[in-house]
């Protein structure tokens, strides 16, 4: 028991994710595969860190909704499309506040039926540190509220109180990860 004991202290240290480096981005639907829909990097900026994200816009399909270009997923039975954010923001996350990563990977969703964008339908992936990377798990969100510039474009618009929890399978993509 003594030597069991020695070994587990002599033992290297099981590695956290780290937030540094470049990571795929990857949707989960309710069955199959996870989809990786691109990268982000993210590299050390001061005290934060700044990220860049790349999306594979050949994942992706192309559909004008609302007079705009989206870049969608289609699904059984829904379609989900990237929202990109519309107005300057930091850009940087910290392992505690990673709001500006989770406004940059907005998404909205509709029935293959439904005409136009559905802007009430939004898609945010609130983010959680793991040891195997960063775990967003969907909330609700009113996209029309990112149709007039924010007073402050240094404060993400989407706080706690703008989001409304979704019910686990209620949507085709249950979750999001990075890693």
């Amino acid at each position: 028991m003594l030597a069991a004991t020695a070994a587990l202290l002599q033992a290297p240290p099981v590695l956290a994710w780290q937030l540094a480096g470049t990571h795929a981005i990857r949707l989960h639907p309710r069955a199959g595969d996870p989809v990786v829909i691109g990268t982000v990097d993210i590299r050390p900026a001061g005290e934060r860190h700044a990220f860049t994200l790349h999306l594979d816009h050949a994942r992706f399909t192309d559909h004008f909704l609302s007079m705009r270009e989206f870049k969608c997923l289609e699904g059984r039975g829904e379609i989900q499309c990237h929202v990109p954010y519309p107005y300057r923001h930091p850009g940087t996350v910290t392992e505690n506040e990673l709001s500006w990563l989770e406004h940059s990977l907005l998404f909205l969703f509709k029935s293959p039926g439904e005409f136009g964008a559905r802007l009430w339908n939004g898609i945010y992936y609130k983010l959680q540190v793991t040891s195997d990377g960063l775990v967003g798990l969907p909330q609700a969100v009113d996209l029309n509220q990112i149709g007039a510039p924010p007073d402050d474009l240094d404060t993400p618009p989407f706080a706690p109180g703008e989001r409304s929890e979704i019910p686990p399978g209620a949507r085709w993509f249950g979750k999001l990860t990075i890693d």
